[in-house]
């Protein structure tokens, strides 16, 4: 048995995935590895870019542990995203508040005498 730590492009809080292979196929001359799984009993082949390959191995311990450390380090930087996306909402909607109350004030100013403005006169 063989295992893989694939990098993932479609999901951007998802940066890999590990998964067993029976077997697998590759070559010098292709950019490609075919793996081989068994579905329902039935062979079924995947190809994977080798540039999206982090980790081909058969030694199970080796996989778990990368596997784990990669885990966590994901798991550290989602938290640390889900706080800044936080922050980032907070800051928005203090921007919101912010500018419609300083606006709301150059309502009010905007009608006195000595502010240039041609709305009063519409």
């Amino acid at each position: 048995m063989y295992y893989v730590i694939k990098k993932q492009h479609a999901t951007p809080l998802s940066t890999f995935i590990g998964f067993p292979v029976r077997k697998f196929i590759a070559s010098k001359n292709s950019d490609n590895v075919i793996f081989e799984f068994q579905k329902d009993g039935k062979p079924l082949r995947k190809w994977v870019k080798k540039e999206d390959i982090i980790l081909l191995t058969d030694n199970k311990e080796y996989y778990q542990k990368t596997l784990k450390h990669f885990s966590e380090i994901e798991s550290t930087q989602k938290k640390l995203v889900e706080e800044a996306q936080a922050h980032l909402k907070n800051s928005m909607e203090t921007f919101t508040d912010t500018m419609h109350t300083e606006m709301d004030e150059y309502e009010e100013l905007r009608d006195s005498s000595d502010v240039p403005c041609m709305l009063r006169h519409l």
